[in-house]
């Protein structure tokens, strides 16, 4: 039986969600759902423009973006990261708004504008394990990154992730500015 051809390609996924977004809508919806519009427009959107990503789809308090690049990716992710943090500054602890970030580089099915399949679960998986605040990369990424901006990345192991029947090496940006505690190679 033949298969049906579909459409695929290399790309770096990055996957962002807001931490405990259920509980700053349930504290405060309007304004929660201010704040995300506010920094999306404000940070979000100006530094995806810059570093040549777009927005494959918005989920709920998450999006997914692809980026033709893991450089250009996982700079992007750092930068949202550093510009929300700067933007939550004046506000209070309870009511910041704090994303946790995943960027892999896998093949991916392309349907339309959407994109599909292990390269873009993957990316997902990551960021429901890394921290708040964080930024944390598969070791497909890795290997493409070293060397090329700088970061100082920690090797955080072999993670095994919801239904993804394999390991995944993944690594963790030292937002901190500190060395990393662990280099693999």
């Amino acid at each position: 039986m033949a298969t049906a051809w579909v459409e695929r390609r290399l790309a770096a996924i990055l996957a962002a969600d807001v931490v405990g977004y259920s509980r700053l809508v349930e504290q405060d919806e309007a304004g929660t759902l201010a704040a995300l519009k506010t920094l999306r427009r404000e940070v979000i959107d100006p530094l995806l423009a810059e570093h040549h990503g777009r927005i494959v789809k918005l989920i709920g308090d998450g999006a997914l973006a692809e980026f033709g690049s893991v450089v250009d990716a996982v700079a992007c992710a750092v930068a949202v990261q550093k510009g929300v943090a700067d933007q939550q500054d004046s506000v209070p602890a309870e009511r910041r708004i704090v994303f946790r970030i995943g960027v892999n580089l896998g093949d991916v099915v392309v349907e339309g504008d959407d994109l599909l399949g292990d390269g873009v679960n993957i990316a997902a998986r990551l960021e429901q394990i890394c921290e708040p605040g964080g930024v944390l990369i598969s070791g497909t990424a890795y290997d493409h990154l070293q060397g090329k901006l700088g970061l100082p990345l920690e090797f955080t192991g072999e993670q095994h992730v919801k239904n993804i029947g394999r390991p995944i090496r993944t690594y963790r940006v030292r937002l901190d500015g500190a060395p990393a505690l662990l280099a693999r190679k």
